[in-house]
Formats: C-alpha cells, sequence, structure tokens
C-alpha cells in the first residue's frame, strides 16, 4: 500500500511541476520577450544609427556568445 502511495504522489508531483514550471515560463515570456532583429534594428533607430542588415546580424551573433 505505502509503494502505491509514494509512486501516485511522485506522479502527482511530477504532473504538478510541469504545469507550474509551464505557467512561470509563459508568464516570463510575456513580460521579457526574447530579443530578434527586429527590435535590435528598432534601438539602433531610437540611437540614431541607420540599422544596416550587417550591424544587427554583428550583434545578434555577439549577444548568441555571451549567452553561451
Amino acid at each position: 500500500m505505502w509503494i502505491l502511495l509514494v509512486i501516485v504522489a511522485l506522479i502527482a508531483g511530477l504532473v504538478g511541476g510541469f504545469f507550474i514550471a509551464r505557467r512561470y515560463m509563459m508568464d516570463y515570456f510575456k513580460e521579457n520577450p526574447p530579443i530578434d532583429e527586429r527590435m535590435i534594428s528598432q534601438m539602433l533607430a531610437q540611437m540614431g544609427q541607420k540599422p544596416s542588415k550587417k550591424k544587427v546580424q554583428q550583434i545578434m551573433n555577439s549577444m548568441k556568445v555571451q549567452n553561451k
């Protein structure tokens, strides 16, 4: 009986943890969307720079390197 109870509690914990983590990540991405090329182009334009495709790609690549 105890083994069955432990297995049920483990499964319930895994399912509950999955849904809690999923909700947390959805809320996080809603508040902090990932940066894409369009956002970088807008930031460069706001800073008074002309957003060329090459410069945007350089910034994207440098951000990918920093995240590793």
